[in-house]
């Protein structure tokens, strides 16, 4: 392997945000700061529509104390972007690194941002340009490929749990029935996430609902149905991504308007369609009087206060471990695998190509639902509550009156 280069280097942060994406950007930053073979740390405001303007940050004059904020605040501190880049595209990045002479490229983000490094480092590589590109895994949707699990899943399973916790005792307080919408798209990581917070025997939420398991009306509300006829209320979880028997997205058919975004996606929660749809049909078919719904939006990826400390430590650790292994290898992404569970979690990173992570997605396994498609198992619970970082304790006094 060829010396690392002496030259400058550029950070971005694609996608939707998190809580702890700004932990692998400062875990960059300080990396880089050990090492003279970086000369400047550019941070591209809003990715790479920042890089294409040459809009740049200068990280290496930010103090000790000021990094440390940032990596406890959640959402992207140097701006995104949703812009998916063409070949077109990455070949004006490209032009911007050859006049800047920018020989370190390190894009945090999800498959996209993956296979845009994968583009731009294949363009160096054809020229003979030394040029040595890194990303660095983050989506709350947990669904990137290689890595036992993404930087940003821990610290949204939290907030799931602990979401879902608040609403299972809202819901024990004034019975009836409620649903969640969760996000996720085609993965049902953050959904099943809702499951975290169980202590009860009777906790919800009492039903969940991913998209690797399509559900037909009948069986939701007979779902529904049952639970509520046995004790008297019902929490539900719901992926945004659920699909009916024929495959089609129960929110692309009650969508009026189909809102897409720049990669395509049709928009599946946001706009609370889904949930006040489902909420109809519960209200409307089973004669339940008191059923209410909500679609948690962006503030799963973005709730300040509710960092998990594990997941933070890990985002941080893969930003380091980029510019450490830029300094040896000439392009990859940061992975993580897992050496052990409960008492004995951990994990250790390796690097992985970056072909091996770009623009595919994985879903979740099966042995993480269950036989009938409305649950999820003790598996899932096995693997990611150390993800969370533990998670709060509650009690409720109402359920046994003897007085």
């Amino acid at each position: 392997m060829a010396q690392a280069p002496k030259a400058n280097a550029v950070v971005g942060q694609s996608g939707g945000p998190t809580g702890v994406i700004n932990a692998s950007l400062v875990g960059i930053i300080e990396e880089a700061n050990n090492h003279p073979e970086i000369k400047n740390l550019y941070g591209a405001v809003h990715a790479v529509a920042g890089m294409v303007k040459e809009e740049f940050v200068d990280l290496k004059k930010i103090s000790a104390d000021v990094l440390e904020a940032v990596a406890g605040s959640p959402s992207s501190a140097l701006g995104s972007s949703r812009d998916k880049p063409d070949a077109e595209y990455c070949a004006k990045i490209f032009e911007v690194f050859k006049k800047r002479d920018i020989r370190y490229f390190f894009y945090i983000g999800g498959n996209d941002s993956a296979n845009t490094a994968h583009i731009i480092n294949n363009m160096a590589a054809e020229t003979g340009y030394d040029l040595r590109a890194f990303h660095i895994p983050k989506t709350v949707d947990n669904d990137l490929l290689v890595t036992d699990h993404c930087p940003g899943f821990g610290t949204a399973a939290k907030f799931e749990a602990c979401a879902l916790m608040g609403d299972d005792l809202d819901n024990r307080a004034l019975p009836g029935i409620k649903i969640d919408v969760i996000m996720g798209r085609n993965a049902g990581f953050l959904t099943a996430a809702t499951v975290l917070g169980r202590q009860r025997d009777d906790d919800g939420p009492h039903l969940v609902y991913v998209p690797e398991r399509p559900v037909s009306m009948e069986k939701f509300l007979g779902d529904i149905d049952g639970v509520y006829k046995k004790l008297g209320r019902c929490v539900v979880a719901v992926s945004e991504g659920i699909c009916d028997t024929d495959g089609t997205t129960w929110a692309e058919k009650v969508a009026k308007f189909k809102e897409v975004d720049s990669h395509g996606n049709i928009q599946l929660s946001g706009t609370g369609a889904l949930a006040d749809y489902l909420a109809g049909q519960v209200r409307g078919s089973l004669k339940i009087k008191r059923v209410r719904a909500d679609t948690f939006g962006y503030l799963q990826r973005s709730f300040a206060g509710l960092q998990s400390a594990v997941d933070a430590e890990e985002a941080r650790a893969c930003g380091r471990e980029a510019v450490k292994l830029a300094m040896t290898e000439i392009s990859g992404s940061v992975a993580m695998k897992r050496l052990g569970n409960g008492a004995d979690y951990a994990v250790e990173l390796f690097r992985t190509d970056l072909s091996n992570v770009a623009e595919f997605t994985k879903s979740l396994p099966d042995e993480y639902i269950n036989a009938d498609g409305n649950n999820i198992t003790d598996a899932f619970v096995e693997y990611a509550m150390p993800l969370t970082g533990g998670l709060p304790k509650t009690e409720y006094l109402g359920n046994n009156p003897k007085v």
